[in-house]
């Protein structure tokens, strides 16, 4: 959630900062009505509290000088009753002011550039050769069950449409890829962490804009239990209520997990195939770190996903999402986005996030300076590979005019030394 003091001192910034994602800022008065509701409430409840003891001690008083009590006796029975009142109106007000300030996103950083959606973004780079193929380059679907490989029709029945089997050499590539991004970023330095894959709402609320909750996540019945969308959401709980000395800063952290998303009325999701599916296996990366610092961190693990594609020799571009294409809690935001033949266009593989201090308010995560000072933390998460759209883009980049699909050189290792995919070379 963005600082709620910031609002009231200086609404006219977030006002600003609203107008930027061309979002309506009378949300900013309504939260500041309501705010100024609440505190007077709260300072109602205060004020009869401060009564009753009042009264209590003038009870005691009276008592010890024989005098009669039964007066200030029913005056005081009169106050419970009046702040339980006050305080049911306190629980609605922090409800309501909840609701608007969901609705309040964070402040973006000042370079992110201004455009209404995701057709402003900004291309800040493109690396790789595009290679120039003498055949018509087949669809991923249509390749893979050429091959045997996937099977979609019987997971439709089993489990709906967006699910899949992957079987034999490409499930293979599947595992490939995890072990091979879990040794890569190993060897950067983060800490492995296999998460959770349920999570209370709570924890969902801080780290995403749930608005449209029942949409986009897996819940389980009767339960406060939901499954994760990203491991990102788990990582952000790890340090919940924590505050974490500036010398054990920053905490970094990657993740493997199978991913779970609704992806209601997403365009494509009825159609076969593993762009866009319901469920993917995904490793994450996430940072905890001081304030000053988050700009760096959002660099660096800008620098490990690109540095990943390039190891896998796919060409990409790198794409800042404009300020109309920003997520409320996000500040700062890229997507490299991979190209492939088939539609002779690129197409978004992983997503960087500053968020800045945002989510670690939701999840009361800080860090505690030298001298003592305390300010919450920053997060960050990048995406390291989800696997099913880079067997995507493997499938399309790497296929030969014989059908067959060649094994990127970094992936071989993981796969038996196997160089090609429908052979058995």
């Amino acid at each position: 959630m963005i600082d709620i003091k910031l609002i009231r001192e200086n609404p006219d910034l977030v006002k600003e900062n609203m107008k930027k994602k061309f979002l309506d800022v009378k949300v900013v008065d309504k939260f500041l009505k309501k705010d100024e509701e609440l505190r007077k409430k709260i300072y109602e409840v205060e004020q009869l509290k401060c009564k009753r003891n009042e009264i209590s001690n003038e009870i005691r008083t009276l008592k010890k000088e024989g005098k009669s009590v039964e007066v200030k006796i029913k005056e005081g029975k009169k106050i419970p009753e009046q702040i339980k009142k006050i305080d049911d109106e306190v629980s609605w007000l922090r409800g309501e002011l909840n609701v608007i300030l969901s609705k309040i996103p964070n402040l973006m950083a000042k370079d992110v550039p201004i455009g209404k959606d995701d057709s402003e973004n900004k291309v800040l780079r493109k690396w790789g050769k595009i290679e120039k193929k003498d055949f018509e380059v087949k669809n991923h679907v249509e390749l893979l069950e050429e091959l045997e490989l996937v099977d979609f029709d019987t997971s439709a029945k089993v489990s709906g449409n967006g699910f899949y089997y992957l079987k034999g050499d490409l499930a293979l590539l599947n595992q490939a890829l995890i072990s091979y991004s879990i040794d890569f970023m190993n060897s950067k330095g983060y800490c492995y962490i296999e998460p959770p894959l349920m999570l209370h709402k709570e924890v969902l609320d801080a780290a995403m804009d749930t608005t449209g909750f029942k949409e986009t996540i897996y819940g389980v019945a009767d339960e406060d239990l939901h499954l994760i969308g990203t491991s990102e959401h788990a990582l952000l709980g790890l340090h919940a209520n924590e505050a974490i000395i500036e010398k054990e800063m920053p905490k970094k952290y990657f993740s493997y997990s199978m991913c779970f998303r609704k992806e209601i009325g997403s365009h494509g999701i009825n159609e076969k195939g593993l762009w866009r599916t319901h469920q993917f296996n995904k490793v994450e990366q996430f940072i905890f770190c001081k304030p000053e610092d988050s700009g760096k961190y959002y660099d660096e693990m800008m620098k490990n996903t690109e540095e990943f594609f390039q190891s896998l020799n796919i060409p990409y571009r790198v794409v800042e999402c404009c300020s109309g294409d920003l997520a409320l809690w996000k500040a700062k935001s890229a997507d490299l986005e991979i190209y492939r033949p088939t539609i002779k266009g690129y197409g978004e593989v992983t997503s960087l996030t500053n968020c800045t201090d945002f989510q670690a308010r939701g999840v009361n995560t800080k860090v505690v300076y030298g001298n003592g000072e305390r300010k919450f933390a920053h997060t960050l998460n990048n995406t390291v590979v989800a696997t099913s759209r880079a067997i995507v883009a493997i499938i399309e980049n790497y296929q030969r005019k014989d059908g067959k699909i060649d094994i990127p050189m970094v992936l071989r290792k993981y796969m038996n030394n196997k160089k090609v995919i429908g052979s058995g070379e």
